[in-house]
C-alpha cells in the first residue's frame, strides 16, 4: 500500500483528528484559519476550536483577484497563474500561523481548504440548458499540501455540483452536525458577501434540513464603501446610519426573479454587484441619491431579503437565530433584520461555542472530517442537498 494511503487511513481511524479549516470568502478581506480538534462524525461530531485567526490580504493581492473575480471575460493566463500562487500563499500562511502558535506541522492531521471562489454559475443563472450547475474555486490543494507537508482536502464544492446541487451553500452539513438541538427550531444565519441560512428543525430530522442563499449580505455594502469612503467596509454602519432609505430604489433593487425562486438556491456577485445597483438607480431615477441614503438603502435591501427569506420557513415565536460572518458586526444590518423578525431570539454562534467569524472555516474542517470518518448521514433524496462526501485529496509528496 502507498504509505500516504496508509497514513490517511490511520488518520481516519483516530479517535480525534486535528484539522485546519481555511476560508477565503467573496469579500476578499483575508484568509480565515481555524485549528480544530474533531471527534466522531455525523450527528455525533464534536468540535473544539483551539485557535483561530484571520490574516488580512494586502491591497495588491485583492486587486489581483478582482481582475478575474465574478467576470465573464478575463485574462486566462492570470487565472492560470493565480491558481497555484494562491495555493502556495495559503500554505505559507498556515506555516506562519503554526509557527506563531508554537505547533509543528506534523502535529496537524489534515488541512481543509475552501479555496477562493472566482466564479459561481448555477444553471438558474447561466441559463444554458446543455450545461450543468458550475462553480470555480482556485488555490490548488496540491500546492497547499506540498508547501505545508500536510495532507489537504480541497475543492469541496465540485462533488456537490456533481451530485445535482448548485455547489453552495454547503453549510447544511456542518450546521446540522454541530448545531442541531432537540426541541429548538434554529436558523444559522451567515452574512458574508452573500447571505445564507440553514434551517434546523426542532425534531432533528435531517430530511427537513436545508441551506439556501438569500441574496446580498455584505457584497454591495463593501463595494460601495470602497467607492464612497475608500475603505473596505462602512465601519459600524456609520454612513448608512446617517442616511434614509429610498423606497423607489429599494423596490427596484428587489425586482429580481431570484427572490421568488424556490429554496434552496444560490447566487453571487456575478448578479449582485455595482452594475446591478446602477441599473436599479436608472430604473428608479435615483442616480443622484446621496451617499448616505444610498448606503442606508443597500443595508435595508440586504436586511429585507434576508428577513423575507427566513420568514418563509419559520414561526417567529418558536425560532432562535444564530448569526455569523462579517455582517453580524454591522449594527445597522443586524438591527434592521431584528425589526423584521421581532418574534425571534437573536445571538451569535459564539453562544454555541464557535466564534462567529470562524464558523465558515470550521465548516470545511467538519466536511473534511466527514469525508474521512463519516459520510453515512442521509439528508433524503432532495435536489440541492445531496448526501455526499466532499473534497479532493492532495498528498504532500
Amino acid at each position: 500500500m502507498n504509505p500516504q494511503i496508509q497514513h490517511l487511513y490511520d488518520i481516519a481511524t483516530k479517535p480525534e483528528r486535528r484539522i485546519i479549516g481555511l476560508m477565503s470568502g467573496t469579500s476578499l478581506d483575508g484568509l480565515d484559519i481555524a485549528l480544530c480538534r474533531i471527534s466522531g462524525s455525523g450527528p455525533a461530531t464534536a468540535v473544539v476550536l483551539d485557535r483561530f485567526t484571520t490574516i488580512p490580504y494586502n491591497d495588491d493581492f485583492k486587486e489581483e483577484i478582482r481582475t478575474i473575480f465574478a467576470k465573464r471575460e478575463i485574462d486566462f493566463e492570470r487565472l492560470c497563474l493565480l491558481n497555484p500562487y494562491i495555493g502556495r500563499l495559503h500554505g505559507q500562511l498556515i506555516l506562519d500561523c503554526l509557527h506563531a502558535w508554537e505547533i509543528e506541522p506534523d502535529a496537524v492531521d489534515i488541512v481543509a481548504s475552501h479555496g477562493q471562489t472566482v466564479y459561481h454559475a448555477p444553471r438558474s443563472q447561466h441559463r444554458h440548458d446543455r450545461f450543468p450547475n458550475a462553480t470555480l474555486q482556485i488555490g490548488d490543494g496540491d500546492h497547499i499540501a506540498a508547501t505545508t507537508g500536510i495532507i489537504t482536502f480541497s475543492d469541496f464544492r465540485q462533488k456537490h455540483v456533481a451530485m445535482g446541487g448548485e455547489g453552495a451553500p454547503l453549510a447544511v452539513y456542518g450546521d446540522y452536525f454541530m448545531f442541531s438541538k432537540k426541541g429548538e427550531n434554529r436558523i444559522l444565519l451567515n452574512m458574508g458577501g452573500i447571505a445564507n441560512f440553514t434551517y434546523l428543525p426542532a425534531d432533528e430530522d435531517a430530511s427537513k434540513v436545508f441551506t439556501t442563499d438569500t441574496g446580498p449580505g455584505n457584497t454591495l455594502l463593501d463595494a460601495y464603501a470602497r467607492r464612497l469612503l475608500n475603505k473596505p467596509y462602512d465601519e459600524d454602519g456609520q454612513l448608512a446610519a446617517s442616511g434614509k432609505v429610498n423606497d423607489a430604489l429599494l423596490n427596484s433593487l428587489k425586482n429580481n426573479p431570484f427572490f421568488d425562486a424556490p429554496f434552496p438556491k444560490t447566487t453571487g456577485p456575478e448578479v449582485f454587484n455595482v452594475a446591478y445597483v446602477q441599473e436599479a438607480q436608472t430604473r428608479s431615477q435615483t442616480s443622484d441619491l446621496s451617499s448616505a441614503d444610498l448606503m442606508a438603502t443597500l443595508v435595508q435591501f440586504s436586511a429585507i431579503t434576508i428577513g423575507s427569506a427566513i420568514r418563509r420557513v419559520i414561526h417567529e415565536d418558536e425560532t432562535h437565530i444564530y448569526m455569523s460572518g462579517g455582517g453580524m458586526h454591522n449594527p445597522m444590518l443586524t438591527g434592521a433584520i431584528q425589526k423584521l423578525l421581532p418574534g425571534c431570539q437573536f445571538d451569535s454562534t459564539n453562544k454555541l461555542g464557535i466564534n462567529g467569524d470562524a464558523k465558515e472555516a470550521v465548516l470545511f474542517a467538519v466536511l473534511a472530517n466527514e469525508s474521512l470518518a463519516g459520510g453515512t448521514t442521509s439528508f433524503g433524496d432532495r435536489q440541492g442537498v445531496p448526501t455526499v462526501s466532499m473534497g479532493k485529496v492532495s498528498f504532500p509528496r
